[in-house]
């Protein structure tokens, strides 16, 4: 899971912050005060080994873009991926999971193509959306994911 290294806005303090944590709103390490992650947050990377433990943890619902780096259609939606996952924070964790790299999972949810999106709410799957969809399709899924 990717880590992000955020200095603390009042005693310049750095802290790492694990991607899987920062939609609960970190506290600095030293000073205490809680670290703003809106314009820092990315999408939580996933892998086979950590999938399954973190859909069951989360208690926000999860948007999970399970994708290939050599998809063209995947490279085009990232950086509306980046985006979505600093407007949902605190609503929707953002994820991605490489399927190159990570055939397992992508072999459990019959993922044949790619970019696919799975939105899960209580660990469950209730919606999918297969393909780059355009922004505002996006968006209309995840704020009745997060509604």
């Amino acid at each position: 899971m990717n880590s992000l290294i955020v200095s603390c806005p009042s005693c310049k303090t750095k802290n790492k912050i694990p991607g899987g944590k920062q939609h609960l709103f970190p506290k600095c390490g030293k000073c205490g005060r809680q670290i703003d992650m809106r314009s820092l947050a990315t999408p939580v990377e996933l892998t086979d080994t950590e999938f399954q433990s973190f859909i069951a943890r989360v208690t926000l619902p999860v948007m999970v873009d399970f994708y290939s780096p050599t998809c063209g259609p995947c490279k085009s939606i990232a950086p509306l991926i980046s985006k979505i996952a600093k407007d949902y924070l605190g609503r929707v964790v953002i994820a991605k999971l490489d399927t190159s790299c990570n055939p397992g999972t992508a072999m459990h949810y019959q993922i044949r193509g790619v970019p696919s999106l799975l939105f899960f709410k209580n660990g469950k799957i209730v919606d999918q959306i297969v393909g780059a969809p355009p922004e505002s399709q996006l968006r209309q899924s995840l704020d009745s994911l997060s509604g």
